[in-house]
Protein backbone atom coordinates (compact mmCIF):
# COMPACT_ATOMS: atom_id res chain seq x y z
CA UNK A 1 0.00 0.00 0.00
CA UNK A 2 0.98 3.67 -0.75
CA UNK A 3 -0.11 6.76 1.18
CA UNK A 4 0.44 10.20 2.52
CA UNK A 5 1.44 10.75 6.23
CA UNK A 6 -0.93 13.76 7.54
CA UNK A 7 0.03 13.69 10.86
CA UNK A 8 2.72 12.72 13.53
CA UNK A 9 2.02 11.88 17.08
CA UNK A 10 5.22 11.40 18.56
CA UNK A 11 6.35 7.69 17.26
CA UNK A 12 2.66 7.11 15.32
CA UNK A 13 2.25 8.26 12.00
CA UNK A 14 -1.39 8.60 10.50
CA UNK A 15 -1.10 7.82 6.88
CA UNK A 16 -4.18 8.67 4.47
CA UNK A 17 -4.86 5.72 1.89
CA UNK A 18 -7.31 5.51 -0.29
CA UNK A 19 -9.91 7.82 2.33
CA UNK A 20 -8.71 5.72 4.85
CA UNK A 21 -6.73 6.44 8.26
CA UNK A 22 -4.08 3.94 8.67
CA UNK A 23 -1.45 4.30 12.35
CA UNK A 24 1.34 3.20 11.47
CA UNK A 25 4.90 2.85 13.17
CA UNK A 26 8.11 3.15 11.15
CA UNK A 27 10.67 0.58 10.65
CA UNK A 28 13.90 0.87 12.65
CA UNK A 29 15.88 0.97 10.03
CA UNK A 30 15.07 4.62 9.61
CA UNK A 31 16.15 5.80 12.96
CA UNK A 32 19.60 3.78 12.14
CA UNK A 33 19.63 6.20 9.09
CA UNK A 34 18.93 8.95 10.94
CA UNK A 35 15.70 9.58 8.74
CA UNK A 36 12.14 9.68 9.86
CA UNK A 37 8.92 10.50 8.03
CA UNK A 38 7.82 13.73 8.15
CA UNK A 39 4.20 15.18 7.26
CA UNK A 40 3.72 15.41 3.23
CA UNK A 41 5.83 12.13 2.60
CA UNK A 42 4.56 9.38 0.40
CA UNK A 43 5.50 6.01 1.91
CA UNK A 44 5.22 2.25 0.96
CA UNK A 45 3.03 0.87 4.06
CA UNK A 46 3.04 -3.22 5.43
CA UNK A 47 -0.38 -3.70 6.54
CA UNK A 48 -0.30 -5.33 10.18
CA UNK A 49 -3.78 -5.16 11.40
CA UNK A 50 -6.66 -4.32 9.00
CA UNK A 51 -9.86 -3.83 11.32
CA UNK A 52 -7.72 -1.62 13.42
CA UNK A 53 -6.21 -0.14 10.28
CA UNK A 54 -2.60 -0.38 11.91
CA UNK A 55 0.20 -0.91 9.66
CA UNK A 56 4.65 -0.38 9.41
CA UNK A 57 5.88 2.27 7.18
CA UNK A 58 8.24 0.58 5.08
CA UNK A 59 9.57 3.04 2.27
CA UNK A 60 9.87 6.62 2.01
CA UNK A 61 9.59 7.94 -1.46
CA UNK A 62 11.85 10.40 -2.70
CA UNK A 63 10.61 13.98 -1.57
CA UNK A 64 10.45 17.13 -4.14
CA UNK A 65 11.41 19.65 -1.28
CA UNK A 66 11.76 19.60 2.61
CA UNK A 67 11.03 22.61 4.99
CA UNK A 68 12.75 22.47 8.10
CA UNK A 69 10.97 24.40 10.55
CA UNK A 70 8.02 23.68 11.09
CA UNK A 71 9.36 19.96 9.61
CA UNK A 72 7.46 19.01 6.72
CA UNK A 73 7.84 17.96 3.16
CA UNK A 74 6.27 17.88 -0.47
CA UNK A 75 4.64 20.88 -0.19
CA UNK A 76 3.63 22.15 -3.50
CA UNK A 77 1.84 25.84 -3.01
CA UNK A 78 2.74 28.38 -0.41
CA UNK A 79 0.10 31.31 0.17
CA UNK A 80 1.51 34.20 1.75
CA UNK A 81 -0.78 36.38 3.47
CA UNK A 82 0.10 40.20 3.54
CA UNK A 83 -2.72 42.77 5.46
CA UNK A 84 -3.10 45.75 3.45
CA UNK A 85 -3.80 47.44 6.65
CA UNK A 86 -3.63 46.63 10.37
CA UNK A 87 -1.04 45.57 10.42
CA UNK A 88 0.69 47.29 7.68
CA UNK A 89 2.17 45.47 4.82
CA UNK A 90 5.82 43.93 5.83
CA UNK A 91 7.08 43.85 2.56
CA UNK A 92 10.83 42.66 3.74
CA UNK A 93 8.98 39.58 5.39
CA UNK A 94 7.58 38.69 2.24
CA UNK A 95 10.38 39.06 0.06
CA UNK A 96 12.19 36.95 2.01
CA UNK A 97 9.43 34.22 2.22
CA UNK A 98 9.29 34.53 -1.82
CA UNK A 99 13.28 33.75 -2.46
CA UNK A 100 12.16 31.06 -0.21
CA UNK A 101 10.06 29.55 -2.07
CA UNK A 102 11.70 29.94 -4.74
CA UNK A 103 14.68 28.31 -3.24
CA UNK A 104 12.94 25.33 -2.39
CA UNK A 105 10.94 25.32 -6.00
CA UNK A 106 7.57 25.57 -4.32
CA UNK A 107 4.87 27.90 -6.19
CA UNK A 108 3.98 31.37 -4.17
CA UNK A 109 1.03 32.98 -4.10
CA UNK A 110 0.43 36.64 -2.67
CA UNK A 111 -2.76 37.20 -1.02
CA UNK A 112 -3.67 41.21 0.00
CA UNK A 113 -5.86 40.49 2.69
CA UNK A 114 -8.26 43.41 4.48
CA UNK A 115 -8.20 45.16 1.12
CA UNK A 116 -11.13 46.69 2.65
CA UNK A 117 -9.26 48.74 4.86
CA UNK A 118 -7.15 50.39 3.14
CA UNK A 119 -9.13 53.51 2.06
CA UNK A 120 -6.39 54.59 -0.07
CA UNK A 121 -6.30 52.15 -2.01
CA UNK A 122 -1.87 51.43 -1.52
CA UNK A 123 -2.53 47.62 -1.91
CA UNK A 124 -2.73 48.68 -5.91
CA UNK A 125 0.48 49.55 -6.17
CA UNK A 126 1.85 46.54 -4.46
CA UNK A 127 -0.18 44.48 -6.62
CA UNK A 128 0.94 45.99 -9.55
CA UNK A 129 5.05 45.53 -8.24
CA UNK A 130 4.52 41.96 -7.75
CA UNK A 131 1.96 41.09 -10.69
CA UNK A 132 4.46 42.44 -12.91
CA UNK A 133 7.26 40.10 -11.74
CA UNK A 134 5.24 37.40 -12.86
CA UNK A 135 3.28 36.16 -9.18
CA UNK A 136 -0.32 35.63 -8.95
CA UNK A 137 -1.84 38.30 -6.36
CA UNK A 138 -5.47 37.49 -4.78
CA UNK A 139 -7.05 40.60 -3.31
CA UNK A 140 -9.25 39.40 -0.22
CA UNK A 141 -11.46 40.65 2.29
CA UNK A 142 -11.82 37.55 4.43
CA UNK A 143 -14.01 38.45 7.11
CA UNK A 144 -16.78 38.38 4.24
CA UNK A 145 -15.38 36.06 2.16
CA UNK A 146 -14.50 38.32 -0.80
CA UNK A 147 -12.02 36.61 -3.19
CA UNK A 148 -12.21 33.31 -1.08
CA UNK A 149 -14.06 30.86 -3.75
CA UNK A 150 -10.82 32.28 -6.22
CA UNK A 151 -8.22 31.47 -3.33
CA UNK A 152 -9.65 28.01 -3.51
CA UNK A 153 -9.77 27.49 -7.16
CA UNK A 154 -5.96 28.54 -7.01
CA UNK A 155 -5.48 26.09 -4.02
CA UNK A 156 -7.11 23.20 -5.70
CA UNK A 157 -4.79 19.90 -6.62
CA UNK A 158 -2.16 20.99 -4.38
CA UNK A 159 -0.55 21.04 -0.70
CA UNK A 160 -1.07 23.97 0.57
CA UNK A 161 0.82 25.84 3.66
CA UNK A 162 -0.29 29.43 4.72
CA UNK A 163 2.27 31.92 5.99
CA UNK A 164 2.02 35.22 7.23
CA UNK A 165 2.74 37.65 10.28
CA UNK A 166 0.80 37.26 13.00
CA UNK A 167 -2.71 39.62 12.41
CA UNK A 168 -3.03 39.32 8.77
CA UNK A 169 -6.11 37.14 8.93
CA UNK A 170 -4.24 34.05 7.96
CA UNK A 171 -7.11 31.46 10.53
CA UNK A 172 -9.96 34.33 9.05
CA UNK A 173 -8.87 33.18 5.92
CA UNK A 174 -8.44 29.40 6.82
CA UNK A 175 -12.03 29.46 8.27
CA UNK A 176 -13.27 31.09 5.69
CA UNK A 177 -11.98 27.98 3.54
CA UNK A 178 -13.62 25.29 5.75
CA UNK A 179 -16.92 27.22 6.34
CA UNK A 180 -19.15 24.22 5.85
CA UNK A 181 -17.14 21.96 7.71
CA UNK A 182 -17.30 23.39 11.70
CA UNK A 183 -15.44 20.20 13.20
CA UNK A 184 -12.25 20.94 11.17
CA UNK A 185 -13.09 24.71 11.27
CA UNK A 186 -12.67 24.85 15.28
CA UNK A 187 -9.89 22.53 15.23
CA UNK A 188 -8.04 24.79 13.10
CA UNK A 189 -9.16 27.63 14.46
CA UNK A 190 -8.57 26.86 17.94
CA UNK A 191 -4.93 26.55 17.53
CA UNK A 192 -4.47 29.50 15.26
CA UNK A 193 -6.07 32.20 18.02
CA UNK A 194 -3.62 30.43 20.60
CA UNK A 195 -1.42 33.27 20.00
CA UNK A 196 1.44 31.28 21.66
CA UNK A 197 2.12 27.98 19.98
CA UNK A 198 4.04 25.99 22.41
CA UNK A 199 3.36 22.92 19.60
CA UNK A 200 5.46 22.80 15.85
CA UNK A 201 3.20 19.96 14.97
CA UNK A 202 1.77 20.16 11.61
CA UNK A 203 -1.30 18.32 10.20
CA UNK A 204 -2.77 17.85 6.70
CA UNK A 205 -6.51 18.74 6.04
CA UNK A 206 -8.11 17.36 3.01
CA UNK A 207 -10.37 19.54 1.00
CA UNK A 208 -11.06 17.31 -1.85
CA UNK A 209 -9.35 14.24 -3.30
CA UNK A 210 -5.38 15.74 -4.48
CA UNK A 211 -5.63 18.86 -2.09
CA UNK A 212 -4.90 19.86 1.48
CA UNK A 213 -3.95 22.36 3.44
CA UNK A 214 -1.50 22.52 5.93
CA UNK A 215 -1.81 23.96 9.70
CA UNK A 216 1.44 25.21 10.28
CA UNK A 217 2.39 26.68 14.24
CA UNK A 218 5.22 29.18 13.64
CA UNK A 219 4.97 28.90 9.65
CA UNK A 220 5.96 32.56 9.29
CA UNK A 221 9.08 32.95 11.29
CA UNK A 222 10.80 30.21 8.94
CA UNK A 223 14.68 31.01 8.90
CA UNK A 224 16.50 31.56 5.02
CA UNK A 225 19.80 31.44 5.85
CA UNK A 226 19.72 28.53 3.68
CA UNK A 227 20.37 30.33 1.19
CA UNK A 228 24.07 32.25 0.28
CA UNK A 229 24.24 35.76 0.29
CA UNK A 230 25.93 35.50 -2.80
CA UNK A 231 23.59 33.31 -4.29
CA UNK A 232 19.91 35.47 -3.11
CA UNK A 233 19.84 37.20 -6.54
CA UNK A 234 18.78 33.87 -8.13
CA UNK A 235 16.12 33.65 -5.95
CA UNK A 236 14.83 37.51 -7.08
CA UNK A 237 12.73 36.42 -10.28
CA UNK A 238 13.08 39.75 -12.08
CA UNK A 239 16.87 39.57 -11.59
CA UNK A 240 19.43 38.32 -14.06
CA UNK A 241 23.42 39.23 -14.44
CA UNK A 242 23.83 38.48 -18.13
CA UNK A 243 24.69 41.93 -18.09
CA UNK A 244 26.77 42.47 -15.43
CA UNK A 245 30.53 43.26 -16.27
CA UNK A 246 31.71 40.86 -13.42
CA UNK A 247 31.37 37.21 -13.02
CA UNK A 248 30.09 36.68 -9.13
CA UNK A 249 28.52 40.06 -9.43
CA UNK A 250 27.34 40.67 -6.22
CA UNK A 251 24.60 43.51 -7.67
CA UNK A 252 25.25 45.89 -4.36
CA UNK A 253 28.30 48.06 -4.49
CA UNK A 254 29.86 46.84 -8.05
CA UNK A 255 30.30 49.64 -10.74
CA UNK A 256 28.33 48.68 -14.15
CA UNK A 257 26.00 46.22 -12.57
CA UNK A 258 23.18 45.28 -14.89
CA UNK A 259 20.72 45.01 -11.82
CA UNK A 260 21.70 48.07 -10.44
CA UNK A 261 21.47 49.50 -14.37
CA UNK A 262 17.80 48.32 -14.58
CA UNK A 263 16.91 49.72 -11.17
CA UNK A 264 18.03 52.79 -12.72
CA UNK A 265 15.86 52.51 -15.13
CA UNK A 266 12.93 51.90 -13.46
CA UNK A 267 13.02 47.74 -14.82
CA UNK A 268 13.32 46.73 -11.76
CA UNK A 269 11.56 48.11 -8.66
CA UNK A 270 13.62 50.11 -6.24
CA UNK A 271 11.73 49.32 -3.17
CA UNK A 272 12.42 45.48 -4.23
CA UNK A 273 16.08 46.31 -4.64
CA UNK A 274 16.35 47.66 -1.80
CA UNK A 275 14.65 44.59 0.52
CA UNK A 276 17.29 42.74 -1.77
CA UNK A 277 20.27 44.79 -0.27
CA UNK A 278 18.90 44.92 3.49
CA UNK A 279 18.32 40.85 3.15
CA UNK A 280 21.54 40.21 1.28
CA UNK A 281 23.64 41.88 4.21
CA UNK A 282 22.06 39.80 6.78
CA UNK A 283 22.47 36.59 5.60
CA UNK A 284 26.35 37.97 4.83
CA UNK A 285 26.45 39.34 8.56
CA UNK A 286 25.24 35.69 9.77
CA UNK A 287 28.12 33.96 7.32
CA UNK A 288 30.56 36.05 8.58
CA UNK A 289 29.42 35.39 12.72
CA UNK A 290 29.58 31.73 11.67
CA UNK A 291 33.90 32.07 11.60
Amino acid sequence: MQGLVIETVSDLYKVEVKNQIYTAKARGIFKKDDVQPLVGDIVKLEEIDEDKQEAVIGEIKARKNYIKRPRMCNVTQIIFVVSSKNPKPDLLMLDKQLAFSEFLNIKPVIVLNKVDLDKQSEFKEIKKVYSKIGYKVLETEATNKAGVEELVKLMKGNINAFSGNSGVGKSTLINAIFNDNLSLEGEISQKNKRGKNTTTSVKLYKMDEKTYIADTPGFSTFDISEIESKDLYKYFKEFSDEKCKYVGCTHIKEAECGIKQDVEEGKINIGRYERFCKIYNELKQKEERKW
